[in-house]
C-alpha cells in the first residue's frame, strides 16, 4: 500500500453562510464548499510537521481540483485531484527539479511521499490521496465519501490511495462512478448508490490508463477512455452495462486511435473529443519523420444511436468516423502535435468544441524537434509557438452540406520552415484557411488555455477555461532551466502569449488572473464575458467542471496554490472549490 498522508479535505459553509447563499441574488457567484489545509509545510525535503494547525511550518492545501463531478438528481457527486499542476508538469514537461514560491511548492523527488516510497517516479512525487464527496444542494450539505472507501477492505483503500485524482465522474440507473488513471498504468472506479449513498465497492481496470468524462445517451451511459500510460496509446469509448449489484460492467463501442477526452450527444450520435499520443510519442521523431495518426487531436463521430439494436454496441466499434482535426487550423505540423481537444456541447443545431494547449508544451516540443542555434533563434520559437484557445462549431457532419465554422481564432499563424533559408530555418506567417466569425483566439486572452468545459444552461452555451497568466512567470523560469535556455528567455517565457498576440493584433488585452466564463447567448450571437477573475478568487485559475439544473451552474473549480493558506492575508486561499451560479446573466 502506498504510504500517503490522509487528512480530512474540505469544508462546507456554516448554517449563517448557507443561509446567506440561499439568499444570494441571482447571478452572483456562491461559494458552496472549499479545500482546506491538509498538510504543514517546512521546506523542501524536510519531513512534515504535525498538524495542522501548524506550530511549525506553514500550512498547506494539497486538494487542488474538484476534478469530476455528476449530478444526481439534487445531489452532486465529486471527486478531487492533488497538486495536478505538479503532475501535469512533471509529467507534459518533465520538471523534475523541486521548486517553491509564494503560491505553490512542488517537491518532486524530494517529498516525503516520494522517499517513503521510492518506486514512484519524480514526475508523481507530489501525489496525494484525492477526496470524494457529496453536496446536498438543496440542504446545502457537504458529505465526504472518502472513508467510506477506505473502511470498506485493504484492497479499496488501497486503490484509492493509488489513484492520481477523480478526474471522472457520471451516474446513471441509481449508480454514481467516480474515477481517474492510477499511478501505473490502468484505471481505478469507485461505486456509490445514488439512492441511499452507499459505497457499492471498487475495481481496477488495467487495460486503461485514463478516463476523463462520461455522459448519458438515449438510455445508456457511456465513458471515454484512454489505453497506455497516461492513456497516450489509443482510445476507446466504454457503455456501461452494470447495475447496482454488478456496477463494473462494460462493453467497448468505439475503437479510436488516440485517447477519448470529451463526449456528448449531438443529433443522434455521440461525438468524442481527443487527445494527442503519448509523452514520448510527442518528443520523438524529428525533422521529416512523417506524422503518426495519433499525434493529432480530432473530434470523431458515432454510427446513429437509433441504428440497429437501440445505443451503440460492440458492433459500432470500428464505425466512428473522424470529422475534424487540428491540422485543419493548425498550419505548423509539430505544434499541431501539441493540439488536444476539451469540452464540446450540442447547442442551436450546432456542435461547439474547442482547444486546449498544456503551458509550454509545443514549446518544448518545437525545441525538441528543432534546437535553436542561438538565443534569436530561441525567442523567435518562443513567440512563435504560443497558441490560445479557438473555438467552433459544425453541422452536417458526414453529409454533402458538412461545415465547420471558427468562431475564435485566427486566420494565419506563424508557421516554421526548415528548408528556409539554406537549411538555416525560418519563422512565416501561413493562412489557417479560415476567418474567425467572432473574434481572436482566447476569446482575446492570449492566456486561455483550455477549453476545459461546455454545457448548455437555461438556453445559453457557457464555455468555462483556465487561464494560465498567474503561472506565467514562475512556469517561465523552471521551463527555461529544464530547456537550458539564458534567464533572459525566462522572462520570454512568460510575455510570449502577450507578444504573439502583439505581433497579429494592434490592441493588447489586460492580463486578469482567473479563470474565464463565456456564454453563447444565442447561436447568432457572440459569446459574452460572464466573469474573467476566476468566479471570486482569481487564484482559481481555472474551471474544471460545470453541471446544469436548469439554469442553474454548478462550477467545480481549479486551483492549485497549495501554499496559499493564510486566511488572514490580503490574498485569496488555494484549494478547489464548488460555486453555484443561478441563471441572470
Amino acid at each position: 500500500m502506498l504510504a500517503v498522508p490522509s487528512a480530512a479535505l474540505g469544508v462546507p459553509l456554516d448554517a449563517a453562510d448557507a443561509a446567506s447563499v440561499a439568499g444570494t441574488q441571482q447571478g452572483s457567484p456562491q461559494l458552496l464548499a472549499k479545500a482546506q489545509p491538509d498538510e504543514c509545510f517546512a521546506g523542501i525535503g524536510l519531513p512534515y510537521p504535525a498538524g495542522p494547525p501548524c506550530a511549525t511550518g506553514q500550512a498547506k492545501v494539497n486538494q487542488a481540483y474538484l476534478w469530476g463531478m455528476t449530478r444526481a438528481g439534487k445531489t452532486l457527486w465529486f471527486g478531487t485531484g492533488a497538486n495536478v499542476n505538479c503532475l501535469t508538469s512533471g509529467r507534459a514537461l518533465r520538471n523534475t527539479t523541486p521548486t517553491v514560491n509564494d503560491d505553490w511548492v512542488c517537491e518532486y523527488g524530494e517529498s516525503q511521499v516520494a522517499k517513503r516510497n521510492p518506486q514512484l517516479p519524480a514526475i508523481l512525487g507530489d501525489h496525494r490521496q484525492p477526496r470524494l464527496y457529496t453536496y446536498d444542494t438543496r440542504a446545502n450539505k457537504l458529505t465526504e465519501k472518502t472513508d467510506l472507501v477506505k473502511a470498506a477492505s485493504p484492497e479499496d483503500a488501497n486503490r484509492l490511495q493509488t489513484t492520481a485524482g477523480i478526474r471522472a465522474a457520471g451516474n446513471f440507473n441509481g449508480v454514481a462512478l467516480l474515477g481517474g488513471p492510477a499511478l501505473g498504468t490502468s484505471v481505478n472506479l469507485f461505486a456509490f448508490d445514488t439512492d441511499t449513498g452507499a459505497f457499492l465497492g471498487s475495481r481496477n481496470f488495467p487495460m486503461y490508463g485514463n478516463i476523463r468524462h462520461f455522459t448519458v445517451a438515449g438510455d445508456a451511459l457511456y465513458a471515454g477512455v484512454g489505453v497506455g500510460a497516461n492513456g497516450g496509446e489509443r482510445g476507446n469509448v466504454l457503455r456501461w452495462t452494470g447495475s447496482k449489484s454488478d456496477p463494473f460492467a462494460f462493453t467497448v463501442v468505439a475503437n479510436l486511435p488516440a485517447q477519448a477526452a470529451d463526449l456528448t450527444v449531438h443529433q443522434g450520435r455521440i461525438f468524442v473529443t481527443t487527445w494527442p499520443g503519448s509523452d514520448a510519442e510527442l518528443a520523438g521523431p524529428t525533422a521529416g519523420a512523417a506524422e503518426p495518426t495519433t499525434s493529432i487531436a480530432a473530434v470523431w463521430m458515432s454510427p446513429l444511436l437509433a441504428s440497429g439494436a437501440p445505443g451503440l454496441n460492440p458492433e459500432d466499434a470500428d464505425g466512428w468516423q473522424q470529422v475534424w482535426t487540428a491540422s485543419s487550423y493548425e498550419p505548423d505540423p509539430v505544434i499541431a502535435r501539441a493540439y488536444a481537444l476539451g469540452g464540446l456541447a450540442s447547442y442551436g443545431g450546432f456542435l461547439y468544441w474547442g482547444t486546449m494547449h498544456v503551458p509550454m508544451k509545443a514549446t518544448t516540443l518545437h525545441m525538441t524537434t528543432y534546437p535553436p542555434a542561438d538565443d534569436a533563434a530561441a525567442q523567435a520559437t518562443i513567440q512563435n509557438t504560443q497558441r490560445s484557445i479557438s473555438i467552433y462549431r459544425g453541422r452536417n457532419f458526414g453529409s454533402h452540406f458538412e461545415k465547420v465554422e471558427l468562431l475564435y481564432g485566427a486566420a494565419e499563424l506563424p508557421a516554421y520552415d526548415p528548408a528556409a533559408n539554406g537549411g538555416a530555418g525560418a519563422w512565416a506567417l501561413q493562412s489557417t484557411h479560415q476567418t474567425p466569425k467572432f473574434g481572436p483566439p482566447g476569446f482575446g486572452n492570449p492566456y486561455n488555455n483550455y477549453t476545459w468545459k461546455m454545457v448548455v444552461a437555461g438556453g445559453k452555451l457557457y464555455v468555462g477555461t483556465m487561464d494560465w497568466s498567474y503561472l506565467a512567470k514562475q512556469l517561465g523560469k523552471e521551463t527555461a532551466a529544464e530547456l537550458g535556455l539564458s534567464p533572459a528567455l525566462a522572462d520570454d517565457l512568460a510575455r510570449a502569449p502577450m507578444d504573439a498576440t502583439g505581433s497579429r493584433s494592434s490592441a493588447l488585452p489586460e492580463a486578469v488572473y482567473g479563470g474565464d466564463l463565456y456564454a453563447f447567448p444565442s447561436p447568432t450571437k457572440p459569446a459574452t464575458t460572464v466573469n474573467n477573475t476566476g468566479l471570486g478568487n482569481y487564484l482559481n485559475y481555472g474551471i474544471r467542471n460545470m453541471v446544469a439544473d436548469g439554469a442553474t451552474l454548478y462550477l467545480g473549480m481549479a486551483n492549485p496554490m497549495n501554499l496559499r493558506a493564510n486566511p488572514s492575508d490580503d490574498v485569496p486561499e488555494g484549494g478547489w472549490e464548488l460555486i453555484r451560479l443561478r441563471g441572470g446573466y
